[in-house]
C-alpha cells in the first residue's frame, strides 16, 4: 500500500469558471424569460422557472465539485477529499478513443465490479461498472493519467 501519487488531474481554473459562469448566464435568462411570459402561459412559466433554478443549482454544484482534484496512486483512484473512485485491482481496462463514452478531456475506466453510483460534475462520475474522469480538466494531464493506469495494467498482465 503506497500513498505516492504518480498523477493528478487538477481541473483548469479557466473552464471551471466558464462552466459556472455559462450555467449562471443560462438560469438568468431562463428566470429572466420565465418572469417576462404573460401570466396566461402559467404551465410555461413554472417550466421555464424550474429550468431557470435548476440551471443555478447545476453552476454551484460544479463549483463545489471542482474545487477538488484526482490523484492517482498505486491503490487506485480517488478525489483530493480522500473519497476513493476506483480502486486499481478493480479496473479492467481504460478507454479514451474518439469513440468512446467519456468525459470531455478525460477517459473511461472500466471495472470488474460495479460500483456505487456518484457523480462530481465537471471531474469525474461513476456508474455501475464505469467510471468517467475528466470534464473541466486538461486534456494533457487527463492523458497522462490514463497512459499511467494503462501502463499499470499492463504490468499486470
Amino acid at each position: 500500500m503506497s500513498d505516492e501519487i504518480i498523477a493528478t488531474l487538477a481541473p483548469s481554473q479557466g473552464r471551471r469558471w466558464i462552466a459556472v459562469a455559462m450555467l449562471l448566464v443560462l438560469g438568468g435568462l431562463l428566470l429572466w424569460l420565465a418572469f417576462s411570459t404573460p401570466a396566461a402561459a402559467l404551465l410555461v412559466q413554472l417550466f421555464l422557472l424550474g429550468l431557470g433554478l435548476a440551471a443555478l443549482v447545476m453552476a454551484e454544484l460544479i463549483r463545489r465539485a471542482t474545487e477538488t482534484w484526482i490523484e492517482l496512486t498505486e491503490d487506485g483512484l480517488r478525489d483530493g477529499t480522500g473519497r476513493e473512485l476506483c480502486r486499481m485491482d478493480r479496473i479492467a481496462a481504460v478507454e479514451r478513443g474518439a469513440f468512446a463514452f467519456k468525459p470531455s478531456n478525460g477517459f473511461l475506466v472500466r471495472l470488474t465490479e460495479p460500483g456505487e453510483r456518484a457523480w462530481q460534475p465537471g471531474l469525474w462520475w461513476r456508474f455501475g461498472r464505469r467510471v468517467g474522469v475528466g470534464g473541466v480538466t486538461p486534456a494533457g494531464q487527463g492523458k497522462f493519467m490514463a497512459d499511467m493506469i494503462a501502463l499499470r495494467l499492463r504490468e499486470r498482465g
